[in-house]
């Protein structure tokens, strides 16, 4: 255990003192993610605590950048359509289940990357529910639920009024 945390101060101090500017927005060196939320002062030691747990809170740096939460922006360089397909792929199983229950934690986050409303995410977890047989076959990948999706949203009226994709 003392190792683990000596190895771990290490990297944090090599990262901290190489010299690389990353900063943006609020947070400091150690980027966006839920470290950054938790550790908010741009302090070195505070910093390494936050690069930690953006580093062993398994892919919340990434979800974040991914979706645009967690103080982490996507800036443009990824293109919202982009973003969509990439969520879907690094969720699809979850999504099935969730899908499948009308709600969930991915599913209210897709919903989010769709342009929906907060009414809008409860009608596409009811549309999820009571569609789920069309929009998971076995052959179904994530581009293909994800264009699915999106064709579901397009022809029901309530939907297309409170999503915006």
């Amino acid at each position: 255990m003392k190792k683990e945390l000596l190895s771990i101060g290490l990297v944090g101090l090599l990262c901290l003192s190489s010299g690389i500017s990353v900063t943006a927005a609020d947070y400091g060196v150690a980027g966006c993610g839920l470290g950054s939320l938790i550790f908010k002062e741009n302090k070195g030691g505070h910093q390494l605590l936050a690069a930690t747990t953006n580093g062993v809170v398994s892919g919340n740096q990434t979800f974040g950048i991914t979706t645009g939460t967690l103080g982490c922006a996507t800036d443009g360089l990824v293109h919202k359509e982009k973003v969509q397909e990439v969520f879907v792929s690094l969720n699809f199983n979850s999504l099935e289940v969730e899908m499948a229950k009308g709600k969930g934690e991915k599913l209210e986050a897709l919903s989010g990357l769709l342009g929906c409303s907060t009414n809008g995410t409860a009608q596409l977890g009811e549309y999820t529910k009571s569609n789920f047989d069309v929009l998971y076959t076995q052959e179904t990948t994530p581009s293909s639920l994800l264009s699915a999706v999106k064709d579901g949203i397009r022809k029901d009226a309530a939907l297309s009024k409170s999503c915006k994709i």
